[in-house]
């Protein structure tokens, strides 16, 4: 969409065209929600912005967002210590602690094998994860998108994981192929961990 105002107006509607899932007319919307928005609101929101930058990091355990070195789950008694569930993005932590069918841990790839855009093994938490596993891990729960590039990552992981003799269970069906775990809702996912099954030889 070529450039329909002028200076500060259009740069700020091409920094939020920027952001995922956000097309011209919405960064339009957004930007002129900005210019009619009251002072005090639009410093909350560069605080927020910047309070974000400043303070949240990734969980030194788990690769999940957090504001201190460990994230709450990481440094949660109650959890079960004995199974990890790997997802993709922090995200799909969220989309999972919300079916409250889930009681242990977690780590965070931070994405997927994806060889056509250049992701490989190397640029995920890997190493991490099976620095972890080799620490008494009775099960491992491969929780990656049920797409192309989620089922390549599971694919590798299981291959993997199963050289360390750590059992390893993916998510049952009942997610749709193609989709994202956040957008998945609270029954559907928990009846994908309840029918979660062991990944066959």
């Amino acid at each position: 969409m070529p450039a329909v105002y002028e200076g500060a107006v259009q740069d700020l509607i091409d920094e939020f065209g920027e952001l995922p899932g956000i097309g011209p007319k919405s960064a339009q919307r957004m930007a002129f929600h900005i210019l009619s928005a009251d002072s005090a609101s639009v410093e909350r929101l560069i605080e927020a912005l910047r309070a974000v930058k400043a303070r949240v990091r990734f969980c030194r355990t788990c690769g999940n967002i957090s504001e201190s070195e460990q994230c709450a789950i990481c440094r949660d008694p109650r959890r079960d210590q004995r199974i990890i569930c790997v997802v993709e993005e922090p995200k799909d932590v969220v989309a999972i602690e919300r079916t409250r069918e889930y009681r242990g841990l977690y780590h965070v790839l931070g994405g997927a094998i994806d060889p056509i855009n250049g992701v490989g093994p190397d640029d995920l938490r890997m190493r991490e994860l099976f620095a972890r596993v080799s620490d008494g891990v009775e099960e491992v729960i491969v929780a990656t998108d049920p797409d192309v590039v989620g089922e390549a990552t599971a694919a590798y992981l299981t291959r993997m994981l199963r050289t360390m003799d750590v059992p390893v269970s993916r998510l049952a069906s009942g997610l749709p192929v193609g989709s994202d775990l956040e957008y998945a809702d609270e029954v559907t996912l928990g009846r994908a961990f309840e029918g979660r099954r062991l990944v066959e030889g």
